[in-house]
């Protein structure tokens, strides 16, 4: 019987057999099977994956990637209206100028001997960020709006020394099971669902009263919520967190935040969100960057899980620098597996875009923009609630997203996306798994790049769909 022949990928260096060798000798083991072995089986693929034989010219790989890059469909060529935490808006060309150039591009944490600009840059994100927020301290970007809400939920128990968190209902279910993986084996031994109004949408006051008790840390809300809804009740909410001794924490849409007030102007202790909205392109659902800011409290800002940076004042006549720090025992840097929190591979990249964005934009322009996405959204849900069979349940005050139901066409949501798509539109989010109570109900999302064009568009192809 012939011997089975190595398969050997040019560009993929560990694939020939003696590095491969030598690498699995260097740590010890015998085969790649052995450092697999950790991983339950019920989990591991039962099967090799399904790969191509190798190219063995530059062309012919190009233009096997480009032929499988050529299935995806991107809103450049779709009409989309999906939001849910991943949005479209317009980024400034003078955005991807900057952020391109090499020693943005192309830098890591970077060193003063490197990245000369990059605390700079750091220093103005986290101040306009801040000052976004309503809040005075923020640390470096951090992964995503998620990993910062599990994050400000950790920070309230450890500031408060209590056990328990109240977040809504309404949450998203993908960032609450990131949440509740980040409060995993942490100080948070409890997460309880706090209701929601089923006729506004709005979280029940009177459900906050009765499940805050001794051991509630903080309790976090969404505002506007997954499901769109401004929440109006902030600082009630925040009122009755502070007289049980617990902190309020605030996840936020900083998009939002040229029209809305900011988190810290009704009691927020601790803003968290994604700041993805600011100059970072979608990316096929990525370009996510985190943060966590808080008021300038000592107790709180130790808790804080990123590097902070700072402006210092030099020698007389030398001006003023940047400082970079934390309390480094604390994290994953200096305490290891004992750390209270992880800090890794950073954001940054992101977070030089949100710079440029925030500062072209300005306290004007985000108002402006704030002001067009208000105006395009309600005139979308107007223009969708008046074709027979559709409903928007919820009159609560929206932003950028909105519940539109589908139960009197009697078609679900799936079919009615596959016919929009048919038709070169992304309809909205199917919810109907998300939150079965709602029925047949998608997440419509609008924002400034869409034109009065593109929303009867949208009208007319439902009308088509449904009929």
């Amino acid at each position: 019987m012939p011997k089975k022949k190595p398969v050997v990928y040019p560009y993929i260096p560990n694939s020939v057999p003696e590095t491969r060798s030598e690498m699995l000798a260097k740590v010890g083991v015998k085969g790649v099977e052995e450092l697999y072995s950790p991983i339950p089986k019920n989990l591991r693929l039962k099967r090799p994956l399904k790969l191509p034989k190798p190219f063995l010219s530059e062309p012919e790989l190009q233009r096997h990637v480009s032929g499988i890059l050529k299935k995806n469909k991107s809103c450049e060529e779709f009409l989309s209206f999906l939001g849910a935490g991943c949005y479209q808006h317009y980024v400034p060309s003078v955005v991807d100028t900057i952020i391109n150039r090499g020693e943005f591009l192309t830098a890591y944490y970077g060193s003063n001997y490197s990245d000369m600009g990059r605390f700079q840059v750091m220093f103005e994100y986290v101040s306009m960020l801040t000052d976004l927020v309503g809040m005075e301290v923020a640390g470096f970007p951090m992964f995503d709006g998620s990993s910062s809400g599990g994050t400000a939920l950790r920070m309230c128990a450890r500031i408060t020394g209590r056990t328990e968190v109240l977040v809504p209902e309404t949450v998203s279910p993908l960032r609450m099971k990131v949440i509740e993986n980040y409060c995993r084996h942490s100080e948070v031994k409890a997460i309880r669902r706090v209701a929601c109004r089923p006729d506004t949408g709005l979280i029940d006051l009177s459900d906050v009263k009765a499940k805050l008790t001794a051991d509630t840390a903080g309790v976090y809300i969404e505002n506007p919520s997954y499901l769109g809804m401004i929440e109006t009740q902030g600082g009630e909410i925040a009122d009755l967190a502070h007289a049980n001794g617990s902190l309020f924490a605030v996840g936020v849409n900083p998009m939002s935040l040229g029209v809305l007030a900011p988190p810290g102007d009704y009691g927020a202790d601790i803003v968290s969100g994604d700041t993805q909205p600011l100059g970072v392109h979608m990316n096929y659902g990525g370009g996510t960057c985190g943060f966590v800011a808080v008021r300038d409290v000592e107790e709180h800002i130790a808790e804080l899980p990123p590097l902070l940076t700072s402006i210092a004042d030099l020698e007389e006549g030398e001006g003023f620098g940047f400082n970079l720090f934390a309390w480094a025992e604390r994290l994953s840097y200096a305490a290891r597996e004992n750390a209270k929190e992880y800090t890794g591979t950073s954001t940054v990249l992101w977070s030089t875009a949100n710079a440029v964005y925030l500062a072209l934009m300005g306290p004007r322009g985000m108002k402006e923009v704030g002001e067009t996405i208000l105006q395009k959204s309600h005139y979308a849900k107007k223009l969708l609630a008046g074709i027979p069979g559709v409903k928007t349940p919820f009159p609560s005050a929206h932003f950028n997203e909105f519940v539109v139901n589908f139960d009197d066409t009697g078609k679900t949501v799936s079919r009615i996306n596959a016919a929009l798509l048919k038709r070169k539109i992304f309809g909205g989010r199917d919810l109907s798994d998300e939150f079965p109570d709602l029925g047949q109900s998608a997440l419509y999302c609008v924002s400034e790049v869409h034109t009065q064009k593109d929303l009867k568009r949208l009208a007319r192809a439902l009308k088509e769909v449904i009929a």
